[in-house]
């Protein structure tokens, strides 16, 4: 009886772990969507400060030849780095390495709060970017600001991992 318990146990717990959601993506853009987004008449503010970014990621990159590629997970994160100051985000859009749009990440305007800080993952199957797959976001602010943009790309051969950053550059 005592194994019995202890496995059913296993099981629960197993089965917990399993209905975990993997995307973390899903949970960040849905807190963004409800709590930080720009009220309507606002939306179309032009703020005194701003840029385009783009920002480059890697979700594959060659090894050993052309024809063997290695998958990675990719992490933009994106950065408020004022104490006082709201950032305005009106676009985060990922393109692929022929320039085509792969996805748009918000639907509307967002701000992050001063210090605040949000980050987007490529998961490592997913390889629609390629290997010069990019990010373009636009932004606003009221006063001068300088945010960060960085991305951060994770990967594995065997048993051995690495990691290497991008950061992002001005457009405008």
């Amino acid at each position: 009886m005592k194994n019995y318990s202890l496995n059913l146990l296993f099981l629960l717990v197993l089965t917990a772990v399993s209905c975990v959601d993997s995307n973390p993506n899903k949970k960040i853009e849905t807190e963004i969507q409800n709590e930080n987004l720009v009220d309507k008449e606002d939306q179309n503010a032009i703020y005194p400060y701003g840029d385009e970014m783009y920002v480059p990621i890697y979700s594959t990159i060659y090894s050993k030849n052309r024809d063997t590629q290695l998958l990675l997970t990719a992490t933009l994160s994106i950065r408020n780095t004022s104490k006082k100051d709201s950032l305005f985000i009106n676009t985060i859009d990922y393109y692929n390495t022929e320039g085509t749009l792969v996805r748009n990440y918000i639907n509307s305007p967002i701000f992050l709060k001063p210090l605040e800080t949000i980050d987007y993952v490529i998961d490592e199957d997913d390889v629609e970017g390629g290997s010069g797959a990019n990010f373009l976001i636009d932004w606003g602010a009221n006063n001068t600001m300088k945010p960060v943009f960085q991305a951060v790309m994770i990967g594995m051969i065997g048993q051995h991992a690495f990691s290497f950053t991008t950061d992002g550059t001005t457009i405008k």
